[in-house]
């Protein structure tokens, strides 16, 4: 082959590679674009249905309101007893996920060998791969048999069962991702620590957690995140029942499970009962918004730099 054939055939694939280097960030930007417009998409029609919603009942009333009955002439629409059930549900589920995955990061991270952490996480993060319906019926069909010998007074469908096992689901997102924060942690600054003296738990507690501190009050937040969203297994295990009640052992209802509810029932589209489904997840939207934000919050803040 001559030289000018060659020179020819290099800057023949020098143009495609140029145009296909040209078209790549308008692809990328495109992907970018729809994720955008996704979002927009769902805000849209979220705050429609919702001011929809807001037209026919006061928002005062429904946000101040103890009473949900959703059903019949004179319906009341109090959202108060699904926010109680939601966020009653997240402090049982968080009271049980943050201990537990907080002391498993730490012996992953400052005890556990390498073969174990090898064994151990990956085992650790099957929980996370459960789908959440076998989790539902593990706190309908077990866990709440289980707290019923000890808990004469427990209902068959109460917010503690739910809640306990969500905080099960929830360990693996708490230990993994505080894991990674305190292995992030330079291994001089654990190593300047022992050399004055400091037992390894003071370097674990004194050292590493403050430094870490930003990954793992992010992964507790994100938990709780994952927490006010989650929808099986309360649906399956914390009943219908719209009680405005801090009392653990009764049926409550979530904003998720109401919001199942609707839209597995009858509720004719334009009527208030569906506008009604619109305005909780508006609302569930803006407390899942609002914990994502405090968690990039605290990340920025508290990030330390090594």
């Amino acid at each position: 082959m001559k030289i000018r054939d060659l020179i020819d055939e290099k800057k023949k694939t020098k143009s495609i590679g140029n145009s296909v280097e040209k078209l790549i960030p308008g692809i990328l930007l495109g992907i970018a674009v729809i994720s955008i417009l996704t979002t927009v998409g769902i805000l849209l029609t979220l705050i429609t249905e919702t001011v929809l919603f807001f037209q026919e009942v006061p928002i005062i009333s429904f946000f101040t309101g103890t009473e949900l009955k959703p059903l019949g002439e004179h319906a009341v629409f109090g959202v108060l007893p699904l926010l109680t059930g939601t966020l009653i549900s997240t402090l049982i589920a968080m009271l049980v996920a943050i201990p537990i995955g907080l002391m498993t990061a730490i012996y992953l991270s400052e005890y556990a060998s390498e073969k174990a952490r090898k064994i151990l996480k990956p085992i650790l993060e099957i929980l996370a791969g459960i789908p959440t319906i076998v989790y539902g019926f593990f706190a309908f069909t077990f866990v709440t048999p289980l707290l019923r010998s000890f808990i004469p007074g427990l209902e068959p469908t109460n917010i503690l069962s739910p809640g306990i096992v969500m905080g099960i689901m929830i360990i693996p997102m708490v230990a993994s991702l505080s894991e990674d924060a305190m292995s992030s942690v330079p291994n001089a600054m654990r190593e300047g620590a022992l050399a004055l003296g400091s037992t390894k738990l003071e370097v674990t507690w004194k050292v590493v957690l403050p430094a870490a501190i930003s990954g793992i009050i992010a992964s507790f937040v994100l938990g709780i995140s994952r927490a006010i969203g989650e929808t099986m297994i309360v649906t399956i295990a914390s009943g219908s029942s719209k009680n405005f009640t801090f009392d653990v052992t009764q049926s409550m209802q979530t904003m998720t499970a109401y919001i199942v509810e609707v839209t597995g029932g009858e509720a004719a589209a334009g009527t208030t009962l569906y506008h009604s489904l619109y305005a909780v997840a508006f609302t569930l939207f803006v407390f899942t918004l609002i914990m994502n934000m405090i968690a990039q919050y605290i990340s920025r803040k508290y990030r330390e730099e090594y």
